[in-house]
């Protein structure tokens, strides 16, 4: 039986017992968006629509043991003036969990995200969250997770994830804290032959890779953290190394200042590629409903500006988001033509409303 047909067995099983509590909710988002830098034979006005509806299902074992369950689609449209540019129908979640005090196993189409990071995500493994995308969706793996919590500041995470061609791989993750910060020490290894991106630094790995990472947080005045990782492969090695600190300055209601560096290094056979990048973040809400958020972002070596601004306000079911943002042309990067996407996002001078309901 296939990994993803095992779903809704389990979810049969579970909605035909007596079950103490379940919702039904979904989000909506309807955004348009228009770019000074417009790909040949498109509108320079695009339109989107994503809606997320989700079935969440809960029951009661005991007074300390639960299990619960997901399930979630994703409907996306993208139009290129009246013309369709995009179109997805997909599951976006579909997991069964069981849980108590000090254990926690989940399996299915889920989310696994760790590390300290905000803006440059060296431990982005599995997740595509982005930190100016005001709907904070990521894509899912499909995975068994398993976390201990054997004492109040120590936990054990484990976890075995199905790649596209078949193949299986696995790792694990323990997080402590102590007088002097939080810790995580990660390890994934990965048997697939195939190439795997991994977008938060834009680099490939080529063939089977393990995977060692350290990632360390202090929350004081300022606020302290890194992330340092190796990738090995048989064909290539990948060394990145990300510091970061935020500090809120008293200003108003508290100026949120966050700065962040990496460097990465990318060995592939004799050829070594460096690159450093810098972001900064400032952000300040306006009372309880406004917030203004900031992000300034440089690819040292090549010398590229990326800068987003966003203005949001927040009500009990919906928000409004204005996004404006300057970023580099498609002819700045080479082979434009061929590899980049059709989305008037992330290129040009942009600016963007989005709409966003939850019910």
């Amino acid at each position: 039986m296939r990994f993803a047909s095992l779903i809704p067995v389990l979810f049969f099983l579970q909605s035909h017992a007596q079950l103490q509590t379940y919702s039904l909710k979904g989000e909506l988002a309807l955004s348009g968006l228009t770019s000074s830098d417009v790909p040949d034979d498109l509108s320079s006005y695009q339109s989107n629509f994503l809606y997320l509806p989700k079935l969440s299902i809960l029951k009661q074992l005991t007074s300390n043991q639960v299990i619960d369950s997901e399930l979630s689609l994703r409907w996306m449209r993208n139009y290129s003036g009246d013309s369709l540019l995009l179109h997805e129908q997909e599951f976006y979640r579909y997991w069964l969990r069981y849980y108590n005090e000090n254990f926690e196993a989940r399996f299915g189409l889920q989310k696994i995200v760790f590390g300290t990071s905000q803006l440059l995500r060296t431990l982005s493994w599995f997740d595509s969250i982005d930190p100016m995308d005001p709907i904070g969706q990521t894509s899912g793996v499909k995975a068994l997770r398993l976390r201990w919590f054997p004492m109040h500041n120590l936990s054990s995470w484990n976890w075995i994830i199905a790649s596209k061609d078949d193949t299986l791989s696995y790792g694990g993750r323990i997080e402590f804290s102590n007088t002097i910060g939080e810790w995580g020490f990660t390890y994934h290894t990965d048997p697939s032959k195939s190439i795997k991106n991994i977008s938060s630094i834009n680099t490939s790995v080529l063939g089977s890779d393990s995977r060692f990472a350290i990632d360390y947080r202090f929350d004081g005045l300022i606020g302290l953290w890194n992330e340092s990782a190796l990738i090995q492969s048989n064909k290539s090695k990948v060394v990145t190394i990300t510091l970061g600190a935020d500090y809120t300055l008293p200003i108003s209601t508290g100026l949120l200042l966050t700065v962040e560096y990496m460097s990465l290094q990318n060995q592939f056979d004799y050829a070594t590629r460096d690159s450093k990048f810098l972001a900064l973040m400032a952000s300040i809400p306006l009372g309880i409903t406004h917030q203004i958020m900031m992000v300034s972002q440089m690819n040292i070596g090549e010398e590229k500006l990326y800068h987003f601004l966003r203005w949001s306000s927040t009500y009990n079911y919906y928000s409004l988001n204005f996004i404006c943002t300057i970023y580099p042309n498609r002819s700045s990067y080479q082979h434009h033509d061929q590899f980049l996407h059709q989305s008037l996002a992330g290129f040009g001078t942009g600016l963007q409303v989005m709409f966003i309901y939850n019910h």
